[in-house]
């Protein structure tokens, strides 16, 4: 921590707590800037990404971000396009142009490729109003997903679950050797041969989640998974 930091990565702030002076540090999400002074805007986990000072929220509900990744079912389908419940006031919108990385014909009967029960993986695109969310299952990584379980978490607990460039997460991966997709929605897809260790990755996940605000969690979680695995 500089002398200008006032506070440690994942100390739990409130609003008005001042976080850093100077010109050094810019302010993000959750927290504003106040003459030279940044202070918290919200109550939860300070969170220094580079230069950006950010406060994690500890909890409250999720909110579509262009570019997120979410993990939703699809509701309904149309001549034009699919509905995707994913957990919040509206379902989002995927157009037939943003649904497949192959051409689908005006004619098709969009049910082939996704229909009412399906769960997937998808990409926030336009969220310019809570009525007007699309998101696409043609980019990277998006698709129709297949066997295995979903489980519901606290989204504000997403960025500890997935770990600082994807550490925490890549380690329960490694280690239950199971299949894992982190919605920033809150929900997440696990999936692997023995169900024992799909039973262990949740159990880690679930324990990150609930510990999110300690210190020295990824030494935990690795000793959890390491006794647990055996």
């Amino acid at each position: 921590m500089t002398k200008d930091m006032l506070v440690k990565e994942r100390d739990v702030v409130v609003p008005g707590e001042e976080l850093a002076t100077g010109m050094d540090y810019l302010p993000s999400e959750g927290a504003f800037r106040d003459g030279d002074k940044i202070l918290a805007s919200r109550v939860g986990l300070f969170n220094l990404d580079g230069r950006l000072v950010k406060v994690i929220p500890l909890g409250g509900k999720y909110i579509p971000k262009k570019n997120d990744t979410i993990i939703g079912t699809i509701t309904d389908v149309s001549h034009n396009s699919w509905r995707i419940d994913i957990g919040w006031a509206f379902d989002v919108v995927v157009f037939m142009r943003e649904g497949s990385r192959e051409f689908i014909p005006n004619d098709a009967d969009l049910k082939k490729y996704y229909a009412p029960g399906d769960m997937v993986v998808a990409k926030i695109i336009k969220a310019d109003s809570p009525r007007m969310t699309d998101a696409s299952l043609k980019m990277p990584g998006c698709r129709k997903l297949g066997i295995g379980k979903v489980i519901e978490i606290q989204s504000s607990r997403v960025p500890r679950i997935i770990g600082k460039q994807g550490s925490m997460i890549s380690m329960i991966k490694e280690s239950t050797n199971c299949n894992i997709i982190v919605g920033q929605n809150g929900k997440v897809w696990i999936s692997g041969e023995d169900h024992k260790m799909e039973r262990i990755a949740e159990a880690a996940i679930k324990k990150i989640e609930a510990e999110a605000h300690s210190s020295g969690l990824t030494e935990k979680i690795s000793e959890f998974l390491k006794k647990e695995c055996k």
